[in-house]
C-alpha cells in the first residue's frame, strides 16, 4: 500500500476520500492494536456524518487484532480519556474531525493509561497500517457498548465545591458539537448539589453537519454569534467548544472574547492556591504573564515545547498540577495529566464566586500589565528560511533567544514567538508587551511587513485579534 499521507505529527487527519476512509481506519485499528498488544481499548467518536462509519471499521480493525473494544458511542475526547486512565486501558481511539472542514476528519491516538503514543509506536503503527503485514491472533477481539458518563461527570465535580458556585446566567454554544449531552448532566449534577444555573443554549444539539458554521471558536469570525448572544440576554458568562469539546472559550459579560493567554493565568493561581509552590507547566507562545502570576503566588513556571505530548510528559516529569497553552487547552495532573475543556470553566465559576468579580474584572489587570496580539498566522512556503529571515532582523538586538519551540525574541519591553505549525503550512506569531499596546500593535505589524517581504506568497491567512487589547494592524 502507498504511503498514508493522513498520518500526521501525533494523529491521523485527512481528507475523506482517497487520503481517509474506512478501510484506511480499519487498517489504522489493526495496526494499533497489533503494535501495542491492546487487549482493551476504549473508541469514542463526534457527531460529524463520516465518525460512524469510520469508528465501525476501526473497531473492526482492533477486534482482528485481537484487541476487546468498549464503544462508548457518541462522546468528547476528553472522555475517551477518561475511559483510558480511570480503567487503565491499554489505550483509546477518538474518531473526531474537532474543528476541520467537513470534507476532513481524524483520529486521535491515546496510549496506556491515557498517556500519549511514544513516537517509536506511533511511527510503527503507521509503518504497519501501510504495509499490511499484520500478524495472526489467536482470536477476535470482542465488543462491548459502555457508559462512563456519569463517573466522569462525577470526577469534574470534584474539582470544585458545588455550593460555593455563584448564581449565573450562561450563554453555553456548543456549536452543534459533542458538548451539549455533557452540559445537560453537569447542569442536573449542579442542581442535585445546590448550585442552579441558567444555561441559555445555542447549537446544543450534536449535529455534524454543522449548521451554524465550524466550532471553531479561534476563528474571530466564529465568535460573533456567542458575543452577540451574551449581550443580547443579558449573560453574566459565555462558552464555546471546538466540536471535540477538549478546548472551552470564554467570553465577559460584556461579550468580548478573553484570549487562552489570560485564562492559564487564572487557573494557574486557582492551582497554586490549593497547592502551593506546585509547578505550572506554560508554552513558549506568549509567558510573561504566566510567568508573572506564578512566582507571585509562590510556584514554579515551566516552559514546555507546544504540544499535548510534550506538556504531558513535562507535567509529569516536573509533578506539575496543571498545565496551560494559550490556545485553550488545559492539562490537570488529577484528569489523567489530559487536556479538559469542562474543567476549566468550572474552576472559573469558582474563582468568579470566591472573588465575587465577573471574568472582565479577573482578566482585566492581567491584559493591561502584558497586552497580546492574539495568535497572527500566516501562509509560509519556507517556514525554515522565513525564521532564519527574522532572527537576523531581530536576533542581534534581543535579550534573550530560545529555539524550544520556533523562534522566540525577548527584548526589555516585549517579546515574541514565531514557529512554523506542526499540522499545517502555516507560520504562527504571538507577541506581547509590559504594559505598552501601541508598542505591541506596532512590532506585530513591523515583523508582518517583514514576513509579507520575504516572500510574496507569504499572506495573513487569520488572526484571532479578539480580546488581545490591540488595534488591528492595516
Amino acid at each position: 500500500m502507498k504511503p498514508l499521507s493522513c498520518f500526521k505529527a501525533y494523529d491521523v487527519r485527512g481528507r475523506l476520500g482517497e487520503e481517509l476512509n474506512e478501510a484506511i481506519a480499519e487498517r489504522v485499528g489493526r495496526a494499533f492494536g497489533g503494535r501495542l498488544g491492546a487487549r482493551r481499548v476504549v473508541v469514542g467518536r463526534d457527531a460529524r456524518p463520516s465518525s460512524f462509519g469510520l469508528a465501525e471499521a476501526l473497531i473492526e480493525g482492533l477486534r482482528q487484532a485481537g484487541t476487546a473494544v468498549l464503544d462508548i458511542g457518541l462522546a468528547g475526547t476528553e472522555e475517551v480519556y477518561f475511559a483510558a486512565f480511570s480503567r487503565n486501558l491499554d489505550g483509546g481511539l477518538a474518531v473526531t474531525g474537532s474543528h476541520n472542514p467537513l470534507t476532513d476528519n481524524g483520529i486521535k491516538f491515546i496510549g496506556r493509561g491515557a498517556r500519549p503514543l511514544s513516537e517509536g509506536d506511533f511511527s510503527a503503527i503507521r509503518a504497519l497500517a501501510e504495509s499490511g503485514g499484520f500478524s495472526p491472533v489467536p482470536a477476535r477481539g470482542g465488543l462491548s457498548p459502555a457508559d462512563f458518563k456519569a463517573e466522569y461527570i462525577e470526577h469534574l465535580l470534584g474539582y470544585i465545591d458545588p455550593q460555593r458556585l455563584p448564581s449565573l446566567k450562561i450563554l453555553a454554544n456548543p456549536g452543534h458539537g459533542t458538548a451539549g449531552p455533557v452540559l445537560d448532566l453537569l447542569k442536573q449534577a449542579l442542581a442535585a448539589r445546590g448550585a442552579p444555573m441558567e444555561f441559555i443554549k445555542i447549537g446544543w444539539e450534536p449535529d455534524g453537519t454543522f449548521p451554524l458554521g465550524l466550532p471553531n471558536p479561534l476563528l474571530p469570525e466564529n465568535r460573533a454569534s456567542t458575543a452577540e448572544a451574551v449581550r443580547a440576554h443579558g449573560a453574566d458568562l459565555g462558552l464555546a467548544w471546538d466540536g471535540d469539546f477538549d478546548r472551552c472559550f470564554f467570553f465577559d459579560e460584556k461579550g468580548e472574547f478573553i484570549e487562552g493567554y489570560y485564562l492559564v493565568g487564572l487557573l494557574a493561581e486557582v492551582f497554586l492556591e490549593k497547592h502551593p509552590g506546585a509547578a505550572i507547566i506554560h508554552d513558549p507562545r506568549l509567558t510573561w504573564n504566566t510567568i508573572d502570576v506564578v512566582e507571585r503566588a509562590g510556584g514554579r513556571p515551566i516552559v514546555s515545547k507546544t504540544g499535548h505530548a510534550f506538556m504531558k510528559a513535562a507535567m509529569r516529569a516536573a509533578g506539575a498540577v496543571y498545565g496551560g497553552e494559550m490556545s485553550a487547552h488545559h492539562y490537570f495532573a488529577d484528569f489523567g495529566f489530559c487536556d479538559s475543556g469542562m474543567i476549566p470553566w468550572l474552576l472559573v465559576l469558582e474563582l468568579m464566586g470566591r472573588k465575587n468579580l465577573p471574568l472582565s474584572a479577573l482578566a482585566a489587570e492581567r491584559q493591561a500589565l502584558f497586552p497580546c496580539s492574539g495568535e497572527l498566522n500566516y501562509i509560509a512556503p519556507d517556514a525554515a528560511a522565513l525564521l532564519a529571515a527574522v532572527e537576523a532582523r531581530y536576533g542581534p538586538g534581543a535579550l534573550r533567544l530560545d529555539r524550544l519551540d520556533g523562534l522566540s525574541l525577548e527584548m526589555p519591553d516585549w517579546r515574541f514567538n514565531l514557529r512554523a505549525s506542526n499540522t499545517e503550512p502555516l507560520i504562527r506569531l504571538n507577541l506581547e508587551s509590559r504594559g505598552r499596546p501601541e508598542l505591541a500593535a506596532e512590532k506585530a505589524a513591523e515583523i508582518e511587513t517583514v514576513i509579507r517581504s520575504f516572500d510574496e506568497s507569504s499572506a495573513l491567512y487569520w488572526r484571532a485579534r479578539q480580546g488581545s487589547n490591540l488595534q488591528p494592524t492595516a
